[in-house]
Parts: structure tokens; sequence; C-alpha cells
């Protein structure tokens, strides 16, 4: 029978990742804290009690043991890759898109953002962009020297049950207390690459399925359908049944917002040619269902007001300061009309009845 060591899988996304190895008939054995225990994991899987950030500890921990495949979800990946070598046959592990030129420093790139949508093989951060995000790259460089059929899954932002520091719980909190205006820049209408907690799984299992696609390669982790943050919101809104009015600022202007978008406005759209085409992954839940079932569960599992995890938001959830600054747009746009109506070039779609390439004949 097949071995499998999951370092970490007690995540959200580790239990799943567990349970279909068991599902495909490997003894897995789990290398975590033991500090935070899940309910998912079934009581037969062994459980390797060690901090997966001292790798003297691991190799204390395991000693000459070997498997047939490991999947670093968690600890410090460089040093794990370095002390795995000839003690696996295949290694899967866990990153994130930060690694990509552009996503925290827009301007590092010209034209600036991110390339979109990003592939895998788009540029990524060099050290003048920032120290800490260059020690990825670095990591990833050094998973691939010693591993060299390794698969590493760059993982976005993630939703769903039992997240850590979950976001969502920015717009939940609000609908809670009564909030049904939020205030986004430009309508919401920048594209973040998320991905459901299952789903992030299931990609997982997709590179334990397909060896030979998957070996040597980094593979970007995404919900097949991306959505706008308005359209997000939408979607959580609509999971308990209530409706919102998105409040449209300049980003200058839409400063409530800025935890929601981790500070900058530009688009994060990863392409997922690789993860479909190369190792047949498929949704298990679409976003339009995940997002609202995301919601049910946070609404019945609501952080603490206040908690640590909840300052980790960022958001002050200021309802006064919010409703000053949607007074003073108010004010501002209707001061704003006359000056954007002199403005107004007439422009009107070149199809309509009334264009002016219809009123010439000029319709195909």
């Amino acid at each position: 029978m097949s071995t499998a060591l999951v370092i970490g899988g007690t995540g959200p996304t580790g239990p799943h990742v567990v349970n279909g190895l068991l599902e495909r008939g490997y003894t897995v054995a789990i290398l975590h804290s033991g500090r935070h225990e899940s309910d998912l994991v079934p009581d037969h899987v062994e459980h390797i009690h060690t901090d997966a950030f001292d790798i003297d500890a691991v190799s204390a921990a395991l000693q000459d043991r070997t498997f047939d495949i490991v999947l670093a979800m968690y600890g410090r990946l460089r040093d794990l890759a370095v002390f795995l070598a000839g003690r696996c046959d295949r290694v899967i592990s866990i990153g994130g898109v930060p690694v990509y030129r552009g996503f925290g420093w827009p301007e590092s790139r010209h034209p600036e953002g991110m390339a979109l949508p990003t592939r895998e093989d788009a540029p990524r951060a060099v050290p003048e962009d920032n120290p800490k995000v260059v020690k990825m790259v670095q990591t990833e460089d050094v998973l691939f020297q010693h591993h060299p059929s390794a698969t590493h899954l760059r993982y976005p932002r993630l939703y769903g049950p039992a997240q850590v520091v979950p976001k969502e719980w920015s717009i939940i909190r609000r609908l809670r207390d009564g909030r049904r205006r939020f205030i986004l820049p430009d309508g919401g209408l920048t594209v973040f690459t998320m991905a459901y907690s299952l789903n992030a799984a299931a990609a997982v299992l997709c590179a334990v399925d397909r060896p030979d696609a998957a070996a040597g390669h980094c593979v970007n982790v995404s919900d097949e359908h991306a959505v706008t943050i308005g359209q997000w919101i939408q979607l959580l809104a609509g999971g308990l049944g209530l409706e919102v009015e998105i409040i449209s600022l300049p980003w200058e202007l839409a400063r409530p917002a800025y935890p929601l978008y981790e500070s900058t406005e530009h688009h994060r759209l990863l392409s997922t040619e690789l993860l479909r085409g190369g190792l047949g992954y498929r949704d298990v839940l679409p976003v339009e269902e995940a997002l609202p079932l995301t919601a049910r569960w946070l609404e019945q599992n609501p952080l603490d007001e206040g908690s640590i995890t909840e300052r980790a938001l960022q958001d002050p959830f200021n309802y006064e300061a919010e409703d000053r600054l949607i007074d003073a747009w108010d004010r501002a746009r209707k001061d704003l009309l006359p000056a954007a109506e002199a403005a107004d070039p007439g422009y009107v779609d070149r199809y309509s009845h009334t264009s002016r390439d219809a009123s010439l004949g000029l319709e195909r």
C-alpha cells in the first residue's frame, strides 16, 4: 500500500486532501503542531506532532522514515525540500501567488499591475520589489533544485468554512449589523482570483492523480470562474437572502474598502489553463454556490467582535465614518453633474437606432 505524509493537514484544505488520499488507497500520516485538530480527519490517521518550521524537530520526529508521496502544505518549505530529498518519490507543495511580479507592487511592472491572465511562466518578483516575497521565489527554486519532478501549487485567496482570517467576515458582520450600503472603488469591478477551500483541495488531488502531467510544474489554483469584488459581495449577501447597494467611489476616496482589496485596485486574474487542461480540474462547487454557503457558515459561526482574528482583518467597522463619506460623495457628485454634462460627447452605441451610423445607412 502506498504511503503519504501530509505536512499540515488540519487547516481549511488539509482534511479534504487527507480524506482524498485515503479514498485513493494511501496510508496517511499527518505532521503538524497538534494545536488545531480537525474533526474531519478520521481517527485512524497517524498524527506526528512537531514543529514543521523547525527542521531539526521534523528530523527528530521522522527519523529515517520514507514515504511514496509528501504533500507539504505547511511549514518552512525551503528547509523541508532539502530534508525530503531521497526520502520520498514525489513532493507536492503549496505556495502562493504573491511570487508574481506586480501582485503586491503594481508599479513594479510596465504597464502597472499583473499580466492578465497571469500564467505560470509570468515574471516573478525581484529583490527590489520586496525581500519577503523574493524569499518565496527562492524557495520555489530550492524545491525544484532538490525535487525536479515536484509539483508546486500556487494558492490565491481562499474562502470557505474554517478560514484562519476570513475576508468575508467584513461583509457578513456588516450584514448582521444591518448595513446594506457598501463603499467600493469603481463600482467593485476589480477581479480577484479566489478559490473555495474544497476546490483548492480538489486541485491538489488532481496533481496526485496525474503525476506525469503535474511533474516539474508550478500550477495556479483557482475556482473555474472569477468574480468581481462587487459580485463577491452580492453573492455573500444573497446567501443570507439579502440585497445590497454598491456605492461607487474613486479609489482614492474608497478608503473603507482598502482591507478587502489588500491595498490594490488592480486585477489579480490567474490563468487556469494548466490546472484545467493538463490536470483535468473541475470545481467541486461553483463560486455561485460556494460563496453563499460560506456566508451561511460565517453567519452561524461568527467571529468574536474585537477578537484577535477580527482585528487581523484591519477593518475598524466604523459605520459613522462610512456614512459621512457617502453623504459627502453624494453632495460632491451633485456639484459635479453640470461639469459632467457639459463634457458629454453625446456618445451612443453604434448599433443603437439613434446612432450616427444608423442615420447614415451604415448598419451592417
